[in-house]
C-alpha cells in the first residue's frame, strides 16, 4: 500500500514537470513566433508593402506576450496607411478604443485617440476621450488639449428679432414684435403671439393678449385664467409670478391665484427670494413674505429677468455705490456696479469704470479689465472688449472670441448671441446630444 502511494506520488510529480515544461516551452515558442511575425511585418513595412504586412501584425497582436502593445502600435501605423480604404478607420478606431480600455492606459493613447477624432471632425468624440483621460490621468498634457477644444461651439441656422436669456433650456423670442418661447434648439414652442410673455416653467408660461391674461402650455393650449384686472406680468419661477393689478404688484401662483401682499414693484423669484419694492424703496422677500433684506435701499440688483439672489447673495445700490450682502452681512467693498451671481461661478462687479469677477466672499478673482461682463454661466462669462462680446473661462481667459455684438450667460451649453443676423444661439460642441460640461 505504501508503494502504491509513493508510485503515485512519483507520477503526479513528474506530471507536474512535464506540463510546467510543456507550459514553459510553449510560452517560450509563443513569444518567439510573435517577434518573429513582427520581425517580417517591419520588413515588409519598410517597403511600403503594408497590406502584406497587416496579417502578420494581427496575429501578433493577438498574442498574449510581451511585444503584444509593439504589435499594436505597429498594426497601428499599417492601418493608417491603408486608411484610404474602406473598413481600415473602423479597425483604427477599435484598436485606440481596445488600448484605452486597458488599466494602464499610457496618456499618449488618450492624445493619438483624440487627435484621430479631430482630424475627422469629429470633435465631440475627441471631447469624450478628454475629458474623460482627464478626470482618469490628471496628465498636464490632456488637459490642455481638452481645454483648448473644449470651447468649440455651432451657431444655429434660425434667428429671432430678440432673444432673452435662458431660463429652464427656454428662451423668449420676439418676432414682429410679439412674444413667443422657443427651446434652446431654435424650435418655436409657442409662436410669437403675444404682446408679452413670461418665462417657462415647469409646465406653462404666464401670457398677456390685448387685455387678456392667462397661462398656456407647451403646446399653447389654455389651462388656466384669471377674472380679476391685471394689467402687466412678470416672470414665472417657483410657481411663483408678479401681476400688476390696480392696486399694485402682486405674487400670484401659476394657477393664476393671487396673493395678498402688494408692492409698487416686484422682480422674479430665485432661490426662494425676490427683490421687492415697498414705499419707493427696495428690500429682497421670501416666499412667505418676510423681509430678508429690509425695504430700505434704492435699488436690489437684478439681472435681465428680474433675478436677484444666488449662492446666498444679493447686490444692494444705495446712492454711488453697490455692496455685497451675503451670509447676513454688506461687505465693506464698494463697487460703482454689479451683477447678480448665477447659480454658480462669479460675479461681475465694476470698478474704476472697468469690470471684473469676484466670488460670494468678495475676493477678486479676475482683474478688472473688460468693458462690460456678465455673471458667470456655467464655467463661462459673457464679456465685452471694445465693440464686441466674446468668452471667458474661470481662469479668465478668452475661449471664444469677441465677435459677437451682444451676448447672454450659457446655461445647458447654450448662448443667445446677437450677430448680423440676429439674435442665434451657439452651442458647444461638448454639449451635442447631452455630453455635460
Amino acid at each position: 500500500m505504501k508503494k502504491t502511494v509513493r508510485i503515485l506520488i512519483c507520477v503526479v510529480f513528474c506530471l507536474f514537470l512535464i506540463i510546467s515544461w510543456v507550459f514553459a516551452v510553449n510560452s517560450k515558442s509563443t513569444a518567439e513566433k510573435q517577434l518573429f511575425l513582427i520581425e517580417q511585418a517591419k520588413k515588409l513595412i519598410g517597403d511600403e508593402l503594408y497590406i502584406r504586412a497587416l496579417p502578420l501584425l494581427e496575429e501578433a497582436a493577438g498574442y498574449n506576450a510581451p511585444h503584444t502593445v509593439f504589435a499594436e502600435n505597429e498594426l497601428k501605423r499599417v492601418y493608417l496607411a491603408l486608411i484610404g480604404n474602406r473598413g481600415f478607420s473602423r479597425k483604427y478606431a477599435t484598436l485606440l478604443e481596445k488600448q484605452m480600455n486597458r488599466q494602464d492606459t499610457e496618456p499618449c493613447i488618450y492624445i493619438e485617440a483624440a487627435n484621430y477624432y479631430l482630424s475627422s471632425n469629429k470633435t465631440q468624440e475627441a471631447l469624450v476621450i478628454l475629458k474623460s483621460a482627464a478626470a482618469k490621468t490628471g496628465d498636464p498634457e490632456i488637459l490642455a488639449l481638452y481645454e483648448k477644444y473644449r470651447y468649440v461651439y455651432e451657431l444655429s441656422n434660425v434667428s429671432f428679432e430678440h432673444a432673452s436669456a435662458i431660463f429652464e433650456q427656454t428662451i423668449q423670442i420676439q418676432s414682429n414684435d410679439m412674444w413667443g418661447i422657443a427651446s434652446i434648439d431654435g424650435i418655436v414652442m409657442i409662436p410669437c403671439e403675444y404682446d408679452k410673455i413670461s418665462t417657462f416653467s415647469r409646465d406653462r408660461v404666464i401670457v398677456r393678449k390685448g387685455n387678456d391674461i392667462y397661462a398656456v402650455d407647451k403646446n399653447n393650449n389654455r389651462i388656466a385664467v384669471i377674472k380679476e384686472a391685471v394689467y402687466d406680468i412678470g416672470n414665472l419661477a417657483e410657481n411663483r409670478i408678479p401681476l400688476l393689478t390696480e392696486n399694485g404688484w402682486c405674487r400670484a401662483s401659476g394657477e393664476l391665484e393671487l396673493g395678498e401682499s402688494l408692492f409698487n414693484e416686484m422682480g422674479m423669484y430665485s432661490g426662494g427670494y425676490a427683490a421687492a419694492q415697498n414705499g419707493g424703496k427696495w428690500g429682497v422677500v421670501d416666499l412667505s413674505n418676510n423681509w430678508l433684506i429690509s425695504a430700505d435701499h434704492d435699488d436690489i440688483i437684478r439681472d435681465e429677468l428680474g433675478r436677484c439672489f444666488a449662492q446666498n447673495a444679493v447686490f444692494v445700490r444705495n446712492g454711488d455705490f453697490v455692496y455685497l450682502f451675503t451670509d447676513g452681512s454688506f461687505s465693506d467693498t464698494v463697487y460703482e456696479d454689479a451683477r447678480p451671481f448665477s447659480d454658480e461661478g462669479y460675479a461681475a462687479v465694476k470698478k474704476n469704470g472697468k469690470w471684473g469677477f469676484i466670488d460670494t466672499g468678495g475676493i477678486e478673482v479676475i482683474s478688472f479689465i473688460f468693458d462690460d461682463a456678465l455673471s458667470f454661466g456655467q464655467h463661462l462669462a459673457a464679456v465685452k472688449l471694445g465693440e464686441f462680446w466674446g468668452y471667458i473661462s474661470m481662469y479668465g481667459h478668452i475661449v471664444i472670441e469677441p465677435v459677437f455684438f451682444e451676448a447672454k450667460s450659457f446655461s445647458e451649453g447654450c448662448a443667445p448671441v446677437l450677430t448680423n443676423r440676429g439674435w442665434q444661439i451657439i452651442t458647444l460642441i461638448e454639449y451635442k446630444k447631452g455630453v455635460s460640461l
